[in-house]
């Protein structure tokens, strides 16, 4: 039999016809049918774990196996043209391993019914007469496992030092599993690879650790081979990886064949480009997209990227690029504009430096565009970023929120005069700002319950309770929470002299264990409004944000009725998307709720699940006292009075304002005195309770329903019936939502917001 000595192959960045040659060289040495004659099968074979026969009739070997798994050694193990070897293994796995001197090639077809694992130290090719298909998983390498491991089952572990190659020139399909390609130098895939209910994996490297997992990567590549792995031909499967942790991955474009994962049921559509420290040259059109016709997720990681100068394609929901530092040249800025014009979202992020756009961005639709820089992000002179659609884009500095002054600095224009998407640009609070030219859209209208302001906006990030606290020296700034905070103390931010007014976006961040300094007047000693936020002026805003702590015993000698409130002493301005939980209490007089003790401004979209409990004190689960708005908002938290003329209430104490589409499903108790006074939403109403009041007379005891009829007291089993909701809105564009098996209505922002569940 004549053999072929496969031997390292090296691929550097070249250019695209070059590489083409090359491997078109490969395919005609490796395709050459000559080199395994038709007469060839598998042989030297036995079972060294496991059992089962093996039968050879003709140019047919047919191994039955008789447990669920089994280990084979074999002296060769190639198939001819025109010959077969199928496994009998159930659902099981069959880990066959060559230990002469000949490398596998595979003209023929192997099947199986299970799993079937390939090992040669001295490589394997599928030619291009070569068919793979199996009912479980296929894994060809030429690092080697451990026979105990694979008897077990579980995760295994493949190594070695082997400088042959896995090459595939055929057909590798696996109809109810993975496929994988592993090798410590070189992985090169010129045909065909189908897992449409798995994933294709394909690896270079010294160890590589394999797994089951429906929600992440299976295959994990060990550094140390500086192996690469090629692509040129077709991969569709579920999910997709291609690492070489410090080598290379290249994901070209041949014959028009593409990458492309298509999720199932159980497995979202993922795709893997992994080369760490290595580059990723990625010329293909790379596409994943979920079962349910939904984008999938693209995610990239190397110290290096390399396009074709027109760019390739990226389809998908989002595509993460993860490196050291990014510069956007024109081959790379053709890639973000293909993709982004394909409906792809792009977040683009650096571990060590900075990212600079050195080229024209601009495209249609709704993508978004997000560069998270370790670093800074300059966008250079004459450059222009620009949407036409609803895209936002997000330039973000001190990605990692460790205060290192990252900056932003426009040498450009940023162009959304044609867009109603936003944009918004995030730097270090000591850290600078250089807006450049920026063009807004005239006839831009904030979407309802977001809180936005404006459509181009500049937020110093906040990365710690320091910064948190010197946002009282400038009150009028605008600030975004970098990450979540925990554990801190801290004096309300803005007083009834000297409102926040600015804008405070937490973008979806926690500040936990929150304790707040109690602040007095100098005048006469009463408390000033506490909370996060002592007082939320009329033009403030505080949005997108969680908090939890506790404010309690504050001292009240001159009996003022000073509201408190975890997020907010008193709102005169807008609060939106805001989540408190924790406990308030008082001993003195005081106005006090979950939320904000106190609100004359907007309070939308928010909750709280705060146990609020005071003496002589107006309290609700939500706000104290409301002479404002509330809307879409509610609260969980228990509310207690204690002692005469308290006013206790599950959603707000007292209102003389607006309340509409908010409901509280938090007991509401008082002693003797307070017991007359309670209510389940409103205990003293002489505002606006709009799309009537109901409540549960079963769990909260209460008959007050705030201005309501008594007939809208119900029971449990009627409150989990949409029809008992006369004037509600349940339909598709409506406010509320019966989920399945509820005991009451909630409100429909809630199935789609980032905070905690009611």
């Amino acid at each position: 039999m004549k053999t072929i000595q496969l031997t390292s192959i090296h691929f550097q960045a070249q250019p695209k016809r070059f590489r083409s040659l090359v491997l078109a060289a490969i395919a005609t040495l490796y395709g050459a049918a000559p080199a395994v004659h038709a007469g060839t099968l598998p042989s030297g074979g036995r079972f060294v774990a496991g059992g089962g026969t093996i039968v050879s009739n003709g140019n047919a070997m047919t191994i039955n196996q008789n447990g669920p798994r089994g280990v084979l050694d074999w002296d060769s193990f190639s198939i001819g043209h025109g010959n077969s070897v199928a496994f009998n293994n159930g659902t099981g796995a069959t880990l066959n391993r060559v230990t002469g001197g000949n490398l596998s090639m595979i003209f023929g077809t192997l099947s199986a019914t299970g799993s079937v694992y390939l090992v040669n130290p001295q490589g394997i090719v599928v030619g291009r007469s070569g068919t793979i298909a199996t009912g479980g998983r296929f894994v060809a390498s030429t690092l080697d496992a451990n026979d105990s491991a694979f008897m077990k089952g579980g995760p295994l572990t493949l190594a070695g030092r082997s400088h042959a190659v896995v090459v595939n020139l055929g057909q590798i399909g696996s109809s109810g599993g993975d496929v994988v390609l592993i090798a410590h130098d070189q992985v090169l895939n010129l045909g065909s690879i189908s897992a449409p209910n798995g994933s294709a994996e394909l690896a270079a490297g010294q160890t590589v650790l394999l797994q089951d997992s429906s929600t992440s990567r299976q295959v994990f590549v060990k550094a140390g081979s500086h192996g690469n792995v090629t692509n040129v031909g077709a991969l569709d499967a579920a999910q997709i990886s291609l690492q070489a942790a410090d080598g290379n991955v290249f994901a070209l474009s041949g014959n028009h064949a593409a990458i492309r994962a298509t999720g199932t049921a159980k497995r979202d559509g993922h795709v893997w480009l992994v080369a760490d420290t290595g580059t990723v040259d990625m010329e293909a059109t790379v596409s994943a997209s979920n079962a349910n016709g939904t984008g999938g997720t693209v995610d990239t990681s190397a110290a290096t990227f390399a396009q074709d100068p027109l760019g390739a394609t990226v389809r998908a929901a989002k595509w993460n690029l993860t490196t050291p530092r990014f510069t956007v040249t024109r081959s790379i800025g053709n890639t973000l504009t293909n993709s982004l014009n394909a409906g792809t979202s792009i977040d683009v992020a650096t571990t060590q430096g900075n990212i600079d756009v050195g080229t024209n961005l601009g495209w249609k639709g709704n993508a978004s565009l997000t560069f998270d820089a370790y670093g800074s992000v300059a966008v250079d002179k004459g450059v222009a970023i620009r949407n036409q659609g609803g895209g936002d884009l997000v330039l973000r500095a001190d990605v990692t929120g460790i205060d290192n002054r990252g900056s932003i600095a426009n040498n450009g224009t940023l162009d959304w005069s044609a867009s109603t998407g936003i944009v918004t640009a995030l730097y270090d609070m000591n850290g600078r700002y250089t807006p450049g030219t920026l063009l807004a859209n005239k006839r831009w209208t904030p979407a309802a319950g977001s809180g936005l302001v404006t459509q181009i906006t500049g937020y110093r990030l906040v990365n710690s309770f320091g910064d948190l606290q010197n946002v009282s020296h400038d009150l009028a700034g605008n600030y975004a929470l970098g990450k979540n905070l925990q554990g801190g103390s801290i004096t309300p931010i803005g007083d009834p002299a000297n409102a926040f007014s600015g804008q405070f976006d937490g973008m979806g961040h926690s500040i936990a264990n929150l304790s707040f300094n109690a602040v007095y007047s100098p005048v006469d000693g009463s408390p000033l409004p506490s909370g996060l936020f002592g007082v939320i002026g009329t033009t403030g805003v505080v949005r997108n944000l969680s908090v939890s702590g506790s404010s309690e015993s504050i001292v009240n000698p001159a009996y003022t009725m000073a509201p408190a409130g975890l997020v907010a002493g008193l709102n005169q301005g807008h609060i939106a998307n805001v989540f408190a939980s924790g406990s308030i209490f008082s001993f003195d007089e005081m106005t006090l709720g979950g939320l904000a003790g106190w609100n004359t401004g907007l309070i939308e979209r928010s909750a709280a699940s705060v146990n609020v409990t005071g003496r002589q004190s107006y309290m609700g689960g939500l706000v104290g006292q409301n002479d404002g708005t509330i809307a879409q908002s509610y609260s969980t938290g228990a509310v207690q009075g204690m002692q005469h003329p308290s006013v206790p209430a599950g959603l707000v104490g007292v209102n003389t304002g607006t309340i509409e589409q908010s409901f509280a499903t938090g007991q509401v108790t008082g002693d003797w005195q307070v017991s007359p006074y309670i209510g389940a939403i409103t205990s003293g109403n002489s505002g606006t309770v709009t799309a009537d009041n109901y409540w549960n007379v079963e769990t909260t005891g209460v008959t007050n329903g705030g201005g309501a009829p008594s007939s809208h007291g119900l029971t449990t089993a009627q409150m989990g019936r949409a029809s008992s909701f006369a004037g509600w809105d349940f339909g598709a564009n409506g406010a509320w939502l019966m989920p399945a098996g509820a005991t009451h209505p909630v409100l429909r922002w809630q199935a789609a917001s980032a905070l905690p569940p009611q």
